[in-house]
């Protein structure tokens, strides 16, 4: 925890009307632990290169230290990975992930098809969102997974009877794609070829892809029939020596709309044309609301001005992004529409309720649907006290209505630890370095 989170503070922004500059970005969250996993799982030391050093990423490094692998920092965001080949050297141990969803799952999946005895936990919100699909996959495939709380929710002991047998499983995709990740990232331990079927649609598509990609540069290549069907070959992870994480493209996305609202031009580097997240296509979302967006091998650049223009859009392949499409709504021409978002619910917070609050106090009307959202600009903008529910993402967000010309204050700021401990020093340059005010005690 946080000792911002741990006081009870609060963080000002004063009211601005521009942003323009340059921002380097972190690493990505999804590529990071992802990362850190497989080169664990390799043959090899794998050198990371621009790893996030954030919460999350902590948490996986404290667990892959309980479980026996050799890991180093060498500089800042560079770490030496010791693989193990996929024999993980502890074989009984209880691993406390936070509320990390890319650790647990994952490390689920790899130690209930590695064989061992293991209890995995995490933080009270952690212990509220489902992982059911997962255990009954892993179940199906011969493992042995228990609840310890609520059914259907971590936390989770596995083993110590665990025995892999099945070729053929079939997992839902249609709450999270994290499940099908996890699956497909620990099946090679099986030593064989397994089958995964995707029941129902599958959300948040270039997570998976995230997955895949990764899984090749590590010497796995899965078979895909679309993403109904997925064929795992039974080859161990071979370390590709050295990897280098990109820049987190969901972060990237507040600087960005911050040089739609603020004029800019704002910059990011870290992330471009070529990346394999998916949440780059939030440059889409921009180009749609009016803004002027340059696209490079390692930057994406954007220029604006207001009001942006309204827009109607399924943002489920942009989940974490679409959360910045939400706040752009206010600075919009009329009534705008975010669909498909349903898998909001179930991430660090309900994400759908906590917005529909949170953007209301601003002076916006909001429709909360089941999967959606109806956004109609305010008049004028209401200062306000935004209550972030321990979630990075929502902390960040509306740290662009400061752009509205009113004053905001963000409860907990140090929530953004999770992922971008620097992200309110980085805004605030973009501000000219006077906008933030150092957080204090409420």
């Amino acid at each position: 925890m946080s000792a911002a989170r741990a006081r009870g503070d609060y963080l000002d922004l004063a009211p601005v009307a521009r942003a323009a500059g340059t921002v380097r970005l972190p690493g990505s969250k999804s590529i990071s632990n992802r990362t850190l996993l497989l080169a664990a799982l390799a043959a090899g030391a794998t050198d990371v290169i621009d790893l996030l050093e954030s919460d999350d990423t902590a948490r996986m490094l404290d667990a892959l230290d309980a479980l026996g692998v050799r890991w180093e920092r060498r500089a800042a965001g560079n770490y030496r990975v010791h693989g193990t080949g996929g024999a993980l050297p502890v074989k009984s141990a209880a691993l406390f992930l936070g509320n990390a969803g890319t650790a647990l799952r994952p490390l689920t999946a790899a130690l209930a098809l590695r064989g061992g005895h293991y209890r995995l936990s995490g933080v009270p919100r952690m212990h509220q969102r489902p992982i059911g699909d997962l255990v009954d996959a892993l179940r199906a495939l011969g493992a042995e997974v228990r609840y310890l709380g609520d059914e259907r929710y971590p936390p989770l002991e596995i083993g110590p009877g665990s025995r892999p047998l099945g070729d053929r499983v079939g997992v839902r995709g249609d709450v999270s794609s994290q499940f099908l990740s996890a699956l497909l990232m620990a099946l090679p331990l099986t030593g064989k070829a397994v089958a995964v079927d995707v029941i129902g649609e599958l959300v948040s598509k270039p997570y998976v892809q995230i997955t895949l990609e990764l899984m090749r540069r590590f010497g796995v290549d899965v078979a895909g029939e679309g993403w109904r069907r997925f064929v795992v070959p039974g080859a161990g992870y071979t370390s590709p020596g050295r990897l280098q994480v990109e820049g987190d493209a969901s972060s990237a996305s507040y600087f960005l709309a911050a040089g739609a609202i603020g004029g800019g031009p704002v910059r990011v580097e870290g992330v471009g044309k070529a990346s394999i997240q998916g949440d780059v296509h939030f440059v889409e979302v921009l180009e749609r609301m009016g803004a002027q967006v340059t696209l490079a091998d390692g930057w994406i650049e954007v220029c604006g001005r207001r009001p942006l223009r309204a827009i109607d859009a399924d943002l489920n392949h942009i989940p974490d992004a679409a959360m910045t499409a939400a706040v752009l709504a206010l600075f919009a021409d009329g009534p705008s529409a975010i669909r498909n978002v349903g898998t909001w619910r179930v991430k660090e917070t309900d994400r759908l309720a906590a917005m529909a609050t949170e953007l209301r106090k601003v002076g916006a009307t909001v429709e909360e649907g089941a999967d959606a959202m109806r956004i109609v600009p305010p008049a004028s903008f209401r200062p306000a006290t935004i209550d972030t529910y321990d979630d990075h993402r929502i902390a960040m967000c509306f740290s662009l209505v400061a752009l509205g010309g009113v004053a905001v204050r963000i409860n907990d700021p140090g929530c953004v630890n999770k992922t971008f401990p620097d992200y309110f020093q980085a805004f605030a340059r973009l501000l000219g370095g006077g906008a933030v005010a150092p957080p204090r005690r409420a």
